[in-house]
């Protein structure tokens, strides 16, 4: 079965990757890094939803999701 997965979800997960690039760019401090933290909690939160909401297996959503906001986006 394959996972179904959002667009707005791949989004989601590309912006807090993106985070995570801002937050690791310079040297550590709090105020860097909460964008970050607060985007992968949003992640989180949106990864259980939806696979609740799709009756899909969360930890194969969220691997799914991974692969997918890697992948190049569409042209």
């Amino acid at each position: 079965m394959a996972i179904e997965l959002t667009d707005e979800l791949i989004q989601l997960r590309r912006a807090a990757d993106e985070a995570r690039a801002r937050a690791t760019a310079g040297p550590y401090s709090a105020a860097a890094w909460r964008p970050w933290m607060e985007a992968a909690e949003a992640v989180q939160v949106a990864v259980t939803e939806h696979a609740a909401a799709t009756g899909q297996n969360r930890f194969e959503v969220e691997k799914a999701l991974v692969t997918a906001a890697k992948a190049s986006p569409a042209a």
